[in-house]
């Protein structure tokens, strides 16, 4: 049997760092071999003996195969910031979302010497639901209006949610122009006639909600929509796996979900 991937998870205590170690402990094709917190805590529940914080989980992180990141913008830029060199050769599959532009950069750069998987959303559904978006606003055009709207629990703390704007840039993508230039949060007041072109986000949070995504196309005479509903964080949690599994190993660079469901 093939050594077993280690790994290390960086937001450990949070949510999907907690599920991420439950599913490890049940795959003996992978080893947790440390976590990175924001505060160090001597034990953990999760299956590695102590949670580090960034500034001391550079031997960790020289040693694994594949650093997870489902933590924070400010924890990954510590990450980057302090042990870029240590991560060099070394796997990174990031699910942060809402990263400064300055944050992005630095990811960017690390890709110069890591393999780099970054992912708003690692369901499989959901990356399908981005390949479909993108399609169709190829064939629609901008003859049908769209608008994104998503759904999460009241804990998160970014909106629109990163797979929305990744549904965004993959409709700019289709229609051959820039997210930047045709995106509009919300509306209220009086914001005057929808302009041709326009991607509208609308953002909902409340309670336990795990995720939704619909994007609708709206002509004049029908409406075609795609959507995406999560029951279960779990499955984000599998999708992060099956990334690492296929990335560690591999030559530095930028990857997607896309390379490793084989979607283009």
């Amino acid at each position: 049997m093939a050594d077993a991937v280690r790994v290390v998870l960086s937001g450990a205590t949070g949510r999907m760092g907690t599920t991420l170690a439950r599913l490890m402990a049940e795959d003996r094709g992978m080893r947790l071999v440390g976590g990175i917190g924001r505060v160090p805590e001597s034990g953990c529940d999760i299956g590695c003996p102590v949670v580090a914080t960034p500034e001391t989980a550079g031997a960790w992180m020289r040693d694994a195969d594949v650093v997870i990141d489902f933590s924070s913008p400010e924890l990954l830029r510590r990450l980057l910031e302090m042990h870029g060199d240590a991560l060099g050769g070394v796997a990174l599959v990031v699910g942060t979302t809402g990263l400064t532009p300055e944050e992005q950069a630095l990811l960017t750069r690390q890709a110069q010497r890591s393999p780099v998987l970054q992912a708003a959303n690692f369901s499989v559904g959901v990356n399908l639901l981005l390949a479909l978006a993108e399609r169709a606003a190829a064939v629609l055009g901008d003859d049908y209006d769209v608008e994104i709207v998503e759904a999460h629990h009241r804990r998160k703390v970014d909106a629109p949610s990163g797979t929305a704007l990744a549904l965004g840039e993959s409709v700019a993508l289709g229609r051959g122009v820039a997210l930047a230039d045709v995106r509009v949060d919300g509306r209220g007041g009086r914001p005057g006639e929808r302009p041709r072109g326009e991607v509208g986000f609308h953002a909902v949070r409340g309670g336990d909600i795990v995720g939704e995504h619909s994007v609708m196309f709206i002509g004049e005479r029908e409406r075609i929509e795609l959507g995406h509903v999560a029951q279960d964080r779990a499955l984000f949690a599998e999708g992060a796996l099956r990334a690492a599994r296929w990335l560690a190993g591999r030559e530095p660079g930028a990857y997607s979900m896309r390379d490793v469901l084989g979607l283009g």
